[in-house]
């Protein structure tokens, strides 16, 4: 079989990874976390205020917790297990603070991928291959040698009171929480094709949400109703033909009702992140020059608004739970050696309290490209436009 390599959140964001040794659990002191101007590679006035998260190593795919203080993070780690010469992985999940001064390991065993907090902020959930390191160790960079046995996990912050969630020899990853914790949504992959499932907390109600087979989706979290789903897809058949890779934001129901297709152009609509208002998202786009920038998306129907201005690589971002924080990976050098910033977002008004409930996304003049096959095959309604 040919490979493909698939650009799922978290397995993308192993693979973006340059070298970098593990984080220290007796960090230095922090220096001061206030905002400071953006670097000198990009154009005063261009970037809201930002700042380096200091004494953490290389770590990209990075989320709040809802004190918007700690932030989970799979990191390189030399503790973690390896992959096999020319493939990626080696990731373990830690917590650190935004300002540096704390951090921990929390999963020393296998290798991890994708984590994300509960609202109680007394437990997490996160990827791993712990107990099945008799199974091949896979690439997280590619779809179709993704590791078996990748499971979820429940633990304490600490690492303490290991639960697992899953228990079978397939892919699971790119998991996220609901708002109100009573639902877990993540991705399962089955002989390389990748499709939603949601469960809850205890292991009951497990359930498909998508039946693609084309079709790539990847990336969900819940919106503020605890009952949307924002996510990215891209075809199978189009991956390693067009660059970079077209991909459409889509949002559906837990229950796997109501998908609506949400960007209708053909540009890589990569990674997007909803924020607490319901409205907007954050998300990536390549522009001219393999140059990865984060844009601020709007559900009505309004023009993405760049945030960020450097070359190289920006990506992977994500916001905190009151809207005024955004977490996105940089590397001025490229897909390599990232490093994770903070950037002020407060004036952008993305918090909680404008929240309105999730808009229509109207379909926009000219010949805009319509989505009718990604349930191609199954039991759920084909996208269809929110108007």
């Amino acid at each position: 079989m040919q490979r493909t390599r698939d650009l799922a959140r978290c397995a993308l964001t192993l693979l973006l990874w340059g070298a970098g040794s593990a984080l220290a659990a007796d960090a230095p002191a922090a220096r001061k976390p206030d905002f400071s101007p953006p670097p000198p590679a990009v154009a005063a006035g261009q970037e809201l205020p930002m700042r380096e998260i200091p004494n953490i190593p290389s770590a990209a795919e990075a989320y709040y917790a809802p004190d918007d203080y700690h932030i989970i993070a799979q990191t390189k780690d030399p503790e973690a297990q390896q992959p096999e010469p020319g493939k990626v992985g080696g990731a373990a999940t830690w917590i650190f603070t935004d300002d540096g001064a704390k951090s921990w390991r929390v999963n020393a065993k296998g290798q991890d991928a994708c984590s994300y907090f509960f609202p109680d902020q007394k437990q997490v959930v996160w990827t791993s291959t712990r107990d099945n390191l008799h199974l091949p160790s896979g690439n997280w960079s590619d779809s179709n040698d993704y590791p078996p046995g990748a499971e979820l996990y429940i633990s304490d912050l600490d690492g303490s009171n290991i639960r697992r969630l899953t228990d079978n020899e397939y892919y699971e990853a790119e998991v996220s929480v609901s708002p109100d914790g009573k639902w877990i949504v993540f991705g399962r992959g089955i002989d390389g094709n990748m499709n939603l499932w949601r469960i809850r907390p205890d292991g009951t109600g497990e359930q498909q949400i998508t039946f693609t087979e084309d079709w790539q989706p990847g990336a969900p979290f819940y919106m503020p109703d605890n009952e949307t789903i924002m996510f990215r897809a891209w075809r199978r058949s189009e991956y390693g033909r067009i660059k970079p890779t077209p991909m459409t934001v889509f949002t559906i129901r837990h229950d796997g009702t109501n998908l609506k297709q949400r960007t209708f152009d053909r540009t890589m609509n990569w990674a997007p992140y909803p924020a607490p208002d319901g409205r907007h998202y954050v998300f990536v786009r390549m522009d001219e020059g393999a140059n990865w920038e984060v844009y601020l998306g709007d559900l009505t129907g309004a023009p993405p608004k760049r945030l960020t201005f450097s070359p190289g690589f920006d990506g992977l971002p994500s916001l905190s739970k009151n809207g005024r924080k955004m977490l996105f990976a940089r590397s001025p050098t490229g897909r390599s050696n990232l490093r994770t910033y903070v950037m002020d977002v407060s004036s952008l008004n993305l918090g909680p309290e404008n929240f309105q409930g999730i808009p229509d996304t109207p379909v926009p003049a000219g010949d805009p490209m319509r989505v009718t096959d990604f349930n191609s095959g199954a039991r759920t309604a084909a996208a269809t436009p929110s108007r």
